[in-house]
């Protein structure tokens, strides 16, 4: 990333300036600003650096021209307004607060709280204005910077030789190779450290301190705003940098399409109840699709109506329907759900037929649930469990203990057949997965006249959390016998799964706007934002909680992740992390083996022919990542016959999605950065969930 400095600018300046910058530092100390102007200024999308040296105010501010005052008075006077001037600056929204070394103590301090309390980074810098001093020395100042409780390390330099510019640079390599008591420097090498050197010998080192991994270097707006020796102008420092690559930065706001795993419920549930139901904003795809045939082969009556589906349900009951076979298309979920709703409503033995990946993939966990409620399944062609399948109930427990280490699907399923029991239920999940999509179902149940209490538990570290899903080790769900689904009118969600697509390529390669989304939302993949907003990324959202949501790039760090809960983020995300410097870690890979393809080895495999170092180690899959920047500069420094441990661009060529639809559209991001066309093998699989994907996500 470039970061302009702007300096000697008001606030209307300021804001022209910031529509070339993809970011910038506001130098405070010499901008004409009042406090509501710094205001106004920070709440820009543009990732901010917030600057304000003291000796600069000292230098410039009218009220300390005063010859009476001693110099002491001065320095405390000036830190009180460079305080108030980075405080108000971090409360507005800047990304990151610069703060020098020599700074006192107790206004170092108060901007640190003020800056972690609102999620800005605090950078402590040091200037040598005259020189470079020795190795150790510098070693001695970053460790100083981390001391003070530094976020990020700015050292910058006066080179005078090729000696100097070395030793400044050297400090990279020692960040990486440092651990042990100096854990805090080593953490410094993930995009922790900008390191580079002033004067005409340091210039160069301004762009290489981007190879090296620094998270941005400084660029003056023009050549004639320079605000040290030896800076580059932006424009020629994003040729340099960026050459002719091409940015995805489409104007276009994208509307996303409704959530599958809201509609296919809320259309399944519509077609229990009894009355017409009319369910807003549906968008077709594969899966919704296959749940309408289902409501109509179970006899529900659907009309599509522009984007409202209008489905007057059977009124169902238990034992109420002759339905002896049962298509369920490729939807797993669907598969799922139907299961147990078939057992309690169907009045014999139903046949599920199905297709394409879904006839592959084994319903891991599935007898064992049926078995506890005394329901049968069995499969015709197949030891295990998968479709095409056989099952008869009804549900017959009152108490019914399951494990929920194979996620949340047929749970779903069970807590929307119960409710048919004659008689009350309880049922208890141990070790829950994918917890929030049990959230959304109980959530369409309400909206359609359904009660069901639920309670969640855990140990200590879940209590002290105050609710955190991942700590949750057990469900308890109280279901009432005898109820009946109501009709309902409901508006259906944006889709969070298909957004992270969008999201992640703004964040990575350009900008993106989508809208359709709701940040309330109990989707499970409402996630990305947690990690994009963890990776660095820069995020907006205008107009409440619906509103359209904004992201552009910004210096991007390694994250770590459980991503249980989950599981469909996992293929995009790892593109991310392969954009994000330092190892990432993402939690979760033994919810991958039975999605459309088995996507822990799908992804492997894919980052692994892009060039990217990834391996998985027990639940855990670590992606060592590299800037977009040090990406781009690796193959010129090759050329120049510079050493350097960063990859180029992402490997283009032939990719197998495996037929999974999450796969193609990893693919399709990681392509904005690849060296090459990537092409794939099946993309109409992604039919399955966004058969608009393809056309929108043009590049």
């Amino acid at each position: 990333m470039i970061c302009t400095t702007i300096q000697n600018k008001n606030l209307e300046q300021i804001l022209e300036a910031l529509e070339e910058c993809e970011m910038a530092e506001i130098r405070l100390d010499r901008c004409n600003l009042s406090l509501k102007d710094i205001e106004e200024c920070f709440t820009s999308d543009v990732p901010l650096v917030a600057t304000c040296r003291i000796s600069e105010i000292i230098a410039s501010e009218p009220s300390l021209q005063d010859e009476r005052l001693t110099p002491q008075s001065k320095e405390i006077k000036a830190a009180q307004i460079a305080e108030k001037r980075l405080c108000k600056a971090i409360e507005a929204g800047a990304r990151y607060v610069d703060v020098e070394i020599e700074a006192p103590k107790q206004m170092s301090k108060r901007v640190r709280n003020v800056a972690h309390e609102n999620g800005t980074v605090f950078i402590r810098s040091f200037h040598d204005f005259e020189g470079t001093d020795s190795l150790e020395a510098l070693k001695a100042v970053v460790e100083k910077c981390c001391y003070h409780g530094a976020d990020m390390v700015k050292v910058v330099t006066t080179a005078h030789t090729t000696e100097d510019v070395e030793r400044v640079m050297s400090l990279y390599g020692w960040c990486r190779e440092s651990g042990g008591n100096q854990e805090r420097i080593a953490a410094l090498a993930d995009g922790g450290l900008i390191a580079f050197c002033m004067g005409d010998a340091g210039r160069q080192s301004r762009l290489e301190c981007l190879r090296y991994g620094s998270p941005y270097t400084y660029a003056a707006l023009t050549e004639e705003e320079s605000a040290a020796p030896g800076q580059w102008a932006a424009d020629q420092m994003r040729k340099n940098v960026y050459g002719d690559f091409r940015f995805w930065d489409d104007e276009t706001c994208y509307m996303m399409p409704a959530s599958k795993s809201f509609a296919q419920r809320a259309i399944i549930a519509a077609a229990l109840a009894d009355g017409e139901s009319h369910l807003r904003g549906y968008t077709p795809c594969g899966d919704n699709e296959a749940a309408i045939e289902v409501a109509k082969n179970i006899g529900a009556e659907v009309e599509l109506k522009g984007n409202e589906l209008v489905i007057r349900g059977i009124s169902a009951a238990l034992d109420s329907l002759d339905c002896p076979s049962l298509h369920v298309g490729e939807s797993g979920l669907l598969t799922r759900m139907m299961i147990p709703i078939m057992a309690q409503i169907g009045s014999g033995p139903v046949k599920f037929t199905g297709e394409k990946t879904l006839l592959g993939r084994p319903l891991t966990g599935a007898k064992e649930i049926m078995h506890a409620f005394a329901a049968e399944i069995t499969s015709e062609e197949s030891s295990d469990i998968r479709v095409p399948l056989m099952v008869k109930g009804p549900l017959d427990a009152t108490r019914a203990e399951i494990s929920g280490r194979h996620g949340s699907q047929l749970i779903s399923g069970l807590l929307m057949a119960l409710p048919f029991s004659q008689k009350n239920t309880s049922l208890i999940v141990h070790e829950p997965k994918s917890i929030p999509y049990m959230f959304i179902t109980l959530e369409v149940l309400k909206k359609f006249g359904i009660k069901v209490g639920n309670d969640m538990l855990g140990g200590r570290d879940f209590i002290e959390s105050d609710g955190d899903w991942s700590l949750c080790t057990e469900m308890v769900f109280k279901v009432k016998g005898g109820q009946r689904y109501k009709a309902a009118d409901l508006d259906l969600e944006g889709d969070w799964s298909a957004a992270a697509n969008f999201l992640v390529a703004g964040a990575v390669f350009g900008k993106a706007e989508i809208q359709g989304l709701d940040t309330t939302s109990l989707q499970a993949d409402l996630s990305i934002m947690d990690i994009l907003m963890d990776a660095g990324a820069s995020l907006s959202q205008l107009d409440g909680d619906r509103g359209n949501i904004t992201v552009q790039r910004a210096p991007l760090k390694a994250f770590s992740v459980d991503a249980s809960n989950c599981p469909d983020l996992f293929p995009i995300i790892s593109v991310l992390a392969a954009f994000c410097q330092g190892t990432s870690r993402i939690a979760g890979v033994g919810r991958l083996a039975n999605k459309e393809s088995n996507r822990a080895e799908a992804i492997l495999e894919m980052l692994t022919q892009m060039g990217v170092a990834a391996d998985i180690e027990g639940d855990v899959l670590s992606v060592e990542g590299y800037t977009l920047a040090q990406r781009l500069l690796n193959p010129v420094a090759e050329a120049a016959g510079r050493p350097s441990d960063a990859p180029g661009l992402l490997k283009g060529g032939k990719y197998t999605s495996r037929h999974d639809h999450r796969m193609v559209m990893a693919l399709k991001v990681a392509s904005l950065g690849a060296d090459g066309p990537i092409t794939i093998d099946d993309e109409e699989c992604v039919a399955k969930s966004f058969p608009q994907f393809l056309e929108i996500f043009k590049f």
